[in-house]
């Protein structure tokens, strides 16, 4: 029979066709099945990736703001994918955060290593979730591994398509002629290409002028208009995509900003309250009667420093808003640079030697000419200076450097301080940026001193960077200028004097003060006013050295800051309510924090009043009346001599 067949034209093209036929289908339903044992695990772990890159991304928010409940509902969406089998979202520390599909759900009770496994035909991955560069928790996902039923239901489908291929190819390949097929095949080869390729330019060439012709014709058309629409929603796609960017990164902008405009707020009210206290108690103390004339000298002093105090922070924001707003104008002309660096040294000299730092100045004797806005080049290097001084734990190394490179002059200030994280090295010197923020800090400021500096660096044409090998391991603050560029420094308060102080008497029944803020001259004022009022004081000026003062001292009332180095105003008074000796006292805090949350932590720290500086004479009498009489157990102790005011 097979002979007869190929005796005939007929029967050698048909025969052609169905061994073509059949060749092609067995290779291809080979090729099919070899394909999808080769690519089935790379393409099941690349959806199952993908699937966890989403779920991430979907779940940065509910991680950040410790929201499981939305968690949860990011998890639930796996209901439209059945094949997974379960999966949960672990927090940055590995506890379990969230788990799908329900609760009690079998999952690792921590993550594992970051990779995809297939164990027990399951595929398990784990996903970092990362949000600005930190790993903030894991996500977990398991799907069935069913590598063998793929290949049989595919060998089954292809089994069946090649049969039926092959009759249908029996029955048409008797009267398929080429005017017919071969249009066909080029609309086919065309549309497997676009479909590869993505390329919509691609058109199949039409060979004749029936029916088949017009087919082509009509496809080529069809394929013109698809790649229209398919750029116009490409561009309209990616112009969403942007501005839903654009949104997201304006609206975090906006957060930021209303952050900081809060935390600057309330650092700017305590740094206003600090010098008004003292001010406060230096008026109450020149009310007082027969006030010697050396006291009165020695409050006007003390007066004066708060009032530059205040000065130079007005000042600070007054020419923050000037640069701002482009009304800040240098006024440069050629001038040595050496007299400029020493203005700006006096300048920072009293805080330098107030925390007992040693200063190195390592400069050319040859005069080194820039071109300068004197002043404001020395509040620049003084603004350094006194960076430097406030955050280096007293007693520590400053050294100020003064070189020329090359065709620059090099500026830098090093100090053996607290440091920066590589975190905080890019942003200390934005507007209101502190690197210490905690409640026990010893340095003050709003936060604008190396701003300021930067920009009046910027406005002379030059650069300032930060460099810190990390926390506890110093910093160094390099100014580079053209050769004759500078920049400038404000005025520090004059060097504090000492005095005695005698103590007045007083009709009211004395009492055991402890008196506990880090502000100098805030404290001796007001143990001058207890003193005067009869009572017995004792003084201290940090948490550590007030907890160690009232177990020996035993104070009916204590006074206490907040803020205090060493031992926050919080956790003393927490330890003063746990010892017998010292949970009777009466507890006052005296603070610059003044905001509903302040006065909630200090009453539940175990503190019975909290007064919010400057705190008048007339209130502490009041408070001081108002206390039931000492038991006649209760001795008050011999008044040591007062310490100095200033």
């Amino acid at each position: 029979m097979l002979a007869g067949i190929t005796r005939s034209l007929r029967g050698k093209v048909m025969l052609v066709v169905l061994a073509t036929t059949l060749c092609a289908l067995l290779f291809t339903a080979i090729a099919l099945a070899v394909y999808e044992v080769a690519t089935y695990d790379d393409a099941l772990v690349r959806d199952l990736r993908t699937q966890a890159e989403i779920l991430a991304r979907a779940s940065e928010a509910a991680l950040s703001f410790n929201d499981p409940k939305a968690a949860s509902e990011n998890l639930s969406s796996l209901r439209l994918r059945p094949q997974v089998r379960t999966a949960a979202i672990y927090a940055a520390d590995g506890s379990l955060f969230a788990t799908y599909p329900a609760e009690g759900a079998t999952v690792p009770p921590r993550p594992e290593a970051l990779e995809a496994r297939v164990v027990d035909n399951v595929l398990v991955l784990f996903q970092p979730i990362v949000v600005d560069g930190a790993r903030i928790g894991t996500l977990f996902l398991s799907t069935r591994y069913e590598l063998a039923a793929r290949i049989i239901d595919s060998l089954t489908i292809l089994s069946a398509v090649m049969l039926a291929s092959f009759l249908i190819a029996t029955l048409m390949s008797a009267w398929l002629q080429r005017a017919i097929t071969q249009p066909i095949l080029d609309v086919t080869e065309v549309a497997r290409q676009v479909i590869e390729r993505r390329d919509f330019t691609l058109r199949a060439t039409p060979r004749t002028d029936d029916e088949t012709g017009y087919l082509v014709r009509a496809f080529n058309d069809m394929l013109g208009e698809v790649g229209q629409r398919t750029e116009a929603l490409e561009a309209a796609y990616a112009t969403v995509q942007h501005e839903i960017a654009e949104r997201r990164a304006a609206e975090a902008a906006l957060r930021e900003a209303d952050r900081r405009k809060d935390e600057f707020l309330a650092t700017l009210a305590h740094e206003l309250r600090n010098p008004l206290a003292p001010l406060r108690n230096g008026l109450d103390i020149l009310r007082l009667p027969s006030l010697p004339p050396e006291r009165m000298a020695q409050v006007r002093q003390l007066m004066e420093r708060q009032l530059a105090q205040l000065t130079r922070l007005v000042d600070d924001l007054l020419d923050v808003s000037r640069i701002s707003t482009g009304k800040l104008v240098v006024r440069r002309e050629r001038l040595p640079l050496q007299p400029i660096v020493h203005n700006a040294i006096d300048t920072a000299r009293p805080l330098v030697d107030a925390r007992g730092h040693r200063l190195e100045v390592d400069m050319p004797a040859a005069a080194i000419d820039v071109h300068a806005d004197a002043t404001r080049l020395a509040q620049v290097i003084g603004n350094l200076l006194n960076n430097a001084a406030k955050y280096t734990p007293d007693g520590g190394s400053i050294r100020l450097t003064v070189r020329e490179v090359g065709r620059d002059i090099e500026i830098v200030v090093a100090d053996t301080g607290i440091g920066i994280p590589a975190s905080m090295i890019d942003r200390v010197f934005d507007m209101f940026t502190q690197v210490d923020t905690s409640l026990d800090r010893s340095t003050a400021g709003l936060g604008v001193g190396l701003s300021l500096a930067k920009r009046l660096v910027e406005l002379h044409e030059g650069t300032v960077h930060a460099e810190s090998e990390g926390r506890g391991r110093g910093s160094r603050f390099v100014v580079r200028l053209p050769r004759f560029a500078a920049n400038a420094p404000e005025r520090a308060p004059p060097a504090p004097r000492s005095e005695r102080v005698e103590s007045p008497s007083s009709a009211q029944q004395a009492r055991r003060v402890l008196l506990a803020d880090d502000n100098v001259d805030f404290a001796s004022s007001l143990a001058f006013i207890l003193r005067g009022l009869g009572h017995e004081v004792r003084m201290t000026h940090d948490g550590a050295e007030a907890l160690a003062a009232a177990r020996d001292f035993r104070p009916d009332i204590a006074f206490l800051d907040i803020g205090l180095p060493k031992l926050h105003g919080y956790a003393l008074a927490r330890e003063l309510r746990a010892d017998p000796a010292t949970r009777g006292a009466r507890l006052v805090a005296i603070t610059g924090w003044g905001q509903d949350r302040d006065r909630r932590e200090a009453r539940d720290a175990g503190f019975d009043d909290h007064f919010v500086k400057p705190v008048s004479v007339d209130q502490i009498i009041a408070l001081l009346a108002e206390m039931p009489p000492a038991r006649p157990s209760d001795p008050v102790p011999r008044s040591p001599d007062a310490k100095d005011l200033a």
